[in-house]
């Protein structure tokens, strides 16, 4: 009975690891749509001529980039040098010609100017990251870049860098190199334009931005604590998937001891020097530079987000992570290489690289707040990373209070103010004032009308948070104000009582295209919402009435008006929308979709929190729209039925957003939520894991006006490839121990003459209960937790640790066992096939001879035959 139940372990384990991996490989060979624009350029490499002073320099080179399909003179296009140097850094076995994307869009760039300027609210440095007294003027940017950036490449021969830590420190030192050479070419160029007489202007530049991609990234950080780099010469690092905290695979002992010495070189960097007493004697060696890693997000399969994350080794004041899921303008995941062509996130990387340079000096920003700030304001979203809408009541309260002329100028405030617009409306129909007695309120067309809102009256009950959804840009498209009482005009009120505009408070949000009006005046499918706005109690206090003022018709901003307008504003209670998904309800979901209804006035807000991380677990969330106040339409059909009312439904209900969070990653938008795989980029159950990564919540705006019928299911395909991309290293290294653990009990035998057991016997041992499994499983994560205690390191999650650690040595022991039985198979199989060969061949080899000596002797006797005849 043993030995039965000892097999159906075994086999237990080996379908597990069997289905486990087939589910993980469907999900994983998919095609990835990542709606990446691609970039079109026309590249000239241009080389640079080597000197002394690098030991690799013979082996590597250095190039210039020039976008143009006109041929140039080389040595007259370095003669006329005088831009601001960026050095790009290929990753494993890349190539220099991968800068060519990112070098055309820094041109293009160059030439169109600036983005255009919205009225979203815009990202900030955090008082972690030092933002307080940051100079404002730097982002007043004019209609055209100071100076063009000049892109350089080190070609590196395409070494695989990542397997070994040599290879990188070599890298480092050419990167160094380079960094030298590039800065006495600027020198080389204007000594050759004074001694033709040309005019020389600008400054030399002191510094060299880096850009690196992939391992590059981490070369980028090895060339600046290199010793025989210049001071000063690196100032601003930017890496594109790189990985900074440990090598993705490392193979080598080598590579993840380079690693190590990296980072510790870097810690101690940003350490600031002081006497034994405390005073401060000198700034830190880093203390200049600023670093910004951008991850690739969830279809990074190569390097992950949690090895991309800069904690512990750049402070806050000096650099951030951003995925760029959650990355303004973008809004994408993106494989490993697709990041250096994704046309989205290269040209804001371009505008980014271009709006550090100061106006003044024509070179970046000598201030590390200035630069990081200009980082976090281009590359960051205005949107909340967090959306607690219980805790965020302190968003808005801060705001200057605006005072305005009269009633009117609230919908097209002249006086300029932090909180205010800076564009006038025309007074044309803004004195249509509409007054809202329900807690909804719903625009449809650019009416030029203002909607009043008794904060007091549909505020009560609970309801005491506003959230407002729309597709018309702030402050040329909608405005929005606070009010302390009801007034025509200012001299109606107070002169203590000031009225607040709030409008710049609305934070931009993903949406996909909206839909194409057929002819003038048809109706069409409701638009996707483009901005998000919310208020707390704390931002109304002190406030009677809440105002919403469309623009009219004719657009101010030079730009035609969408074909559909849509806006949807409502006063909720926080708590009618928490639904909360335990960890046996979303595990029972793979088999049992969990269904909700949400019924017609339903909150525009929904915070689904889920016990599991949808890092590990990924659902697959659906809505359908069940009604909208539309009768039934009477076909006889009732597909037909179903699909006309669909229709019909989506002309008045705007699509669903999902919107999920992760404390390393960030954030992620999910437009036009019909059917979609929820997945985030967390890290869960991991020993350097995140605060608050075990759990995911995930915010769902839906129009009140529509019933839906939704759907929560967890992805068995999503859920495999993520457990096999967060832990296959750790399934890997158990692996080897259940061989090793093997080897041990048969020389064990060996050595006392016992029975010899079989692999399989020894995995079959493996999983005995409750010895030696306990052993073997639980007790190397009770010594783990000890050595944590001792040594003062965080804890993980118990509970979670333990149980993805006992799972991965299942996983481990049945890959073994699915090892050896399929070895088993192919060695019978071979041996069946050879025996049947060899049976066959010596029967055949037997009637062969014995037919050629038939053949022989019929052939003699013919051929004596013949002879006697002549």
């Amino acid at each position: 009975m043993e030995g039965f139940r000892a097999k159906l372990r075994v086999a237990t384990t080996v379908i597990l690891a069997l289905w486990i991996g087939i589910a993980a490989l469907y999900s994983l060979l998919k095609p990835i749509s990542n709606g990446c624009v691609m970039t079109y350029m026309y590249p000239t490499y241009i080389p640079i001529s080597s000197t002394e002073g690098a030991s690799s320099s013979a082996r590597y080179a250095l190039y210039l980039y020039h976008e143009g399909w006109k041929k140039i003179d080389f040595e007259e296009h370095l003669k006329q040098l005088n831009g601001v140097p960026v050095l790009f850094i290929p990753g494993n076995a890349g190539s220099y010609k991968q800068v060519r994307s990112l070098a055309a869009e820094s041109d293009r760039a160059y030439q169109g100017g600036p983005l255009e300027h919205s009225f979203y609210q815009e990202a900030s440095l955090t008082l972690e990251e030092g933002g307080v007294n940051i100079d404002a003027s730097i982002f007043h940017s004019s209609n055209q870049y100071t100076r063009r950036l000049d892109w350089f490449a080190v070609d590196l021969e395409g070494e695989h860098s990542a397997m070994d830590g040599q290879i990188l420190e070599e890298h480092a030192e050419y990167v160094v190199y380079a960094i030298h050479r590039i800065l006495d070419q600027y020198r080389e160029s204007q000594d050759a334009r004074e001694r033709e007489g040309a005019a020389t202007s600008g400054s030399l530049p002191k510094s060299v931005i880096l850009v690196g991609h992939s391992v590059g990234g981490f070369v980028a950080r090895a060339a600046i604590i290199h010793p025989l780099l210049r001071k000063s010469a690196v100032e601003t690092v930017l890496t594109l998937s790189s990985p900074h905290q440990s090598p993705p695979l490392a193979l080598q002992p080598s590579l993840g001891n380079y690693f190590a010495r990296v980072n510790d070189e870097w810690r101690k960097g940003y350490e600031a020097h002081t006497t034994p007493t405390g005073h401060h004697v000198s700034n830190s060696r880093l203390s200049h530079v600023v670093v910004v890693s951008i991850s690739a997000g969830y279809h990074d399969y190569q390097v992950r987000s949690k090895i991309e994350s800069l904690d512990g080794i750049v402070p806050p004041t000096h650099g951030f992570m951003i995925s760029s899921t959650g990355m303004k303008n973008v809004w994408l995941s993106m494989e490993h290489q697709a990041i250096l062509w994704c046309n989205q996130l290269v040209v804001q990387v371009s505008h980014t690289l271009l709006s550090l340079i100061d106006s003044r000096t024509g070179q970046p920003f000598l201030d590390t707040r200035q630069r990081l700030a200009m980082f976090s304001r281009m590359l960051r979203s205005g949107t909340p990373q967090s959306f607690n809408w219980m805790m965020q009541s302190h968003l808005f309260h801060q705001s200057t209070p605006a005072s305005i002329k009269d009633a009117k100028d609230a919908a097209g405030s002249q006086a300029p103010s932090s909180s205010s617009c800076t564009v006038q409306w025309s007074a044309e129909g803004l004195d249509k004032d509409l007054y809202i007695q329900t807690a909804t309120v719903t625009v449809l067309a650019m009416d030029g009308k203002r909607r009043w809102l008794d904060i007091q009256k549909l505020g009560a009950n609970g309801k005491d948070h506003f959230i407002f959804v729309t597709n018309l840009a702030p402050c040329t498209g909608v405005r929005i104000h606070l009010w302390p009482e009801k007034g025509k005009s200012t001299t109606d009120l107070p002169g203590s009582k000031r009225i607040l505009e709030v409008t710049s408070k609305m934070v931009h949000i993903p949406s996909r295209a909206a839909p194409r009006q057929l002819e003038p005046g048809s109706q069409t499918e409701q638009a996707p919402p483009s901005a998000v706005f919310q208020l707390g109690p704390e931002d109304m206090r002190g406030f009677r009435f809440l105002t919403i003022s469309v623009a009219p018709t004719p657009t101010i901003s030079g730009r035609p008006p969408p074909a559909v307008s849509m806006a949807v504003g409502q006063f909720f209670n926080p708590q009618e929308g928490e639904r909360e998904f335990s960890s046996q309800s979303m595990l029972l979901s793979a088999y049992s979709p969990k269904d909700l209804f949400l019924k017609e006035d339903h909150p525009l807000v929904f915070n689904l929190t889920f016990a599991i991380s949808l890092g590990l677990l990924p659902i697959t969330l659906s809505l359908r729209t069940a009604s909208c106040g539309i009768q039934n339409s009477g076909f006889a059909n009732e597909e037909a039925g179903d699909i006309e009312h669909s229709r019909l439904c989506k002309m008045r209900c705007f699509p669903p957003v999902a919107l999920a969070w992760d404390p390393t990653s960030g954030l992620y938008v999910f437009p036009n939520l019909f059917s979609e795989t929820i997945i985030i980029d967390s890290s869960p159950a991991l020993w350097s894991y995140s605060q608050g990564s075990e759990k995911t919540i995930v915010v769902l705006l839906v129009d009140p006006h529509c019933s839906y019928k939704t759907s929560v299911s967890v992805s068995v395909t999503a859920a495999a490839s993520r457990f096999l991309l967060l832990y296959g290293s750790q399934i890997a290294g158990l692996s080897v121990a259940v061989v090793f653990f093997a080897l041990m009990r048969q020389a064990y035998a060996w050595d006392y003459y016992l029975p010899m057991p079989s692999m399989l016997t020894v995995v079959e041992y493996n999983l005995q209960m409750p010895f030696p499994f306990l052993l073997l499983a639980i007790l190397p994560i009770l010594v783990s937790l000890f050595h944590s205690f001792l040594m003062s390191q965080p804890f993980p999650p118990i509970m979670s640790f333990a149980v993805v650690s006992l799972i991965c040595y299942v996983l481990a022991n049945g890959l073994i066992a699915l090892l050896i039985l399929v070895s088993q198979l192919v060695f019978y199989v071979t041996a069946t096939a050879h025996v049947f060969i060899k049976t066959r061949w010596e029967v055949w080899e037997g009637n062969f001879c014995f037919a050629f000596l038939l053949w022989f002797v019929n052939l003699s006797s013919s051929f004596f035959s013949l002879k006697n005849r002549w």
